[in-house]
């Protein structure tokens, strides 16, 4: 009995990161978000938050496959300092045998209006119920451009120093790089799409449509590749206050309902 739980957790533990929640919005974008603009990039592409001008705080909760106690709580913070932006976040994934926990810290850079820079640290936990628990640290790096005002083009690449908690099989964690892109068709449309490579693994292409209905009220939808899933979801805009919420699906496991809410001060 024992070794079918270790062996669930090491499943869980693998595909963890693939359940990442990076905010509702890119969640319902078909989870792209490299070139995104917003506090979640915090979590997708920290260069995403150089241009954040008021200080923001983010909260949001996802239910993984409707019926399980699979589920991630997460949170961020982004506060500009002129040309300068910090930001941290927290991320918390996992069941009743099985936890994993992130912090990071991240710092951004404007330059001009066309290119934003960013590096942060993270701090990783896991825990495995009976059999114990490990640290980690990794890096991440992330840069968007603007090449015009309909066009924006983002990269991130996340653990590039091939961080692990420990020696066993499934303790890696994994090395991701994203390539990805932003486009307004007109101030009610925009598109992202994201072409994301886990090392030693499959590469997935992501896609996603937002349709701004009214001022304060957004459409969203999206497809992913690898596995094929489906994403739709919605925003509300009510002053300083943001409500986002989105559905996921996949072709196995099936629903994962997500809520996101964000304040700027």
């Amino acid at each position: 009995m024992k070794n079918h739980i270790c062996l669930i957790c090491i499943l869980f533990q693998i595909s963890a990161y693939a359940q990442s929640s990076p905010g509702a919005r890119s969640i319902s974008l078909g989870s792209a978000g490299a070139a995104l603009q917003d506090v979640w990039s915090l979590q997708l592409n920290p260069a995403g938050i150089a241009n954040i001008e008021k200080a923001i705080f983010a909260v949001g909760y996802v239910q993984h496959f409707t019926g399980t106690d699979l589920y991630t709580q997460s949170a961020g913070f982004a506060l500009p300092l002129k040309q300068n932006v910090v930001g941290v976040h927290f991320k918390r994934y996992g069941f009743k045998e099985y936890l994993e926990q992130e912090a990071g810290v991240v710092y951004s850079r404007k330059f001009g209006n066309s290119l934003f820079l960013a590096i942060g640290f993270n701090y990783h936990y896991q825990e495995i119920k009976k059999y114990g628990s490990a640290p980690a640290f990794s890096v991440e790096a992330g840069i968007q451009y603007k090449l015009t005002d309909k066009l924006l083009l983002g990269s991130h690449i996340s653990n590039p120093n091939n961080s692990r908690f420990n020696d066993a099989p499934g303790s890696e964690i994994p090395v991701v790089i994203t390539f990805g892109l932003r486009y307004k068709f007109k101030d009610k449309v925009l598109m992202v799409s994201d072409i994301q490579k886990v090392l030693n693994d499959a590469t997935d292409v992501k896609w996603g449509l937002e349709y701004k209905l009214i001022t304060w009220f957004s459409l969203r939808c999206g497809i992913s590749a690898n596995p094929f899933r489906q994403y739709s979801g919605f925003g509300l805009n009510v002053q300083r206050l943001c409500i986002d919420a989105a559905v996921s699906s996949h072709p196995n496991l099936g629903m994962s309902p997500q809520l996101a809410l964000s304040y700027e001060f």
